[in-house]
């Protein structure tokens, strides 16, 4: 078995087909987004390709060290990640292929008007993974 995430991004990706942000859904398009999603990982939890996943909240702080005896330092947030990521899921499958064929699936989550966003999904194996491309 081998992990991958899969990323949404709010934007930084190609242009879904059905390309009307979220914020201008009604609530029951958002809600029927949701399940989708919900209903999805509820299968992979059965057939335990299903790790975790989260959606985020736009807010988001850059942070980093700033030496001995120094409180972090915080800037931000920066459109490079809190305008970018929406969420993230990690799935453990058998083969490329399959993380293939199930980012496909996840892609067809509704959006505005109840049509499938087709939406792109960023999908990386975890490092230290090959992935097993099988012809």
């Amino acid at each position: 078995m081998a992990k991958y995430l899969l990323l949404k991004h709010y934007r930084g990706a190609p242009a879904p087909v059905n390309n009307v942000p979220m914020d201008q859904w009604s609530p029951e398009e958002i809600s029927a987004h949701m399940q989708y999603m919900n209903d999805f990982a509820a299968r992979l939890e059965k057939t335990g390709e299903f790790v975790d996943g989260q959606a985020l909240a736009p807010e988001g702080a850059w942070v980093r060290y700033d030496g001995e005896g120094r409180p972090p330092v915080t800037d931000g947030p920066f459109a490079e990640t809190k305008d970018l990521i929406a969420g993230w899921m990690i799935i453990d499958v058998d083969s490329y292929e399959r993380a293939v064929e199930l980012a496909g699936e996840l892609s067809a989550a509704p959006g505005a008007g109840g049509k499938p966003i087709h939406e792109w999904l960023e999908l990386r194996p975890f490092y230290g993974v090959t992935p097993t491309i099988t012809e």
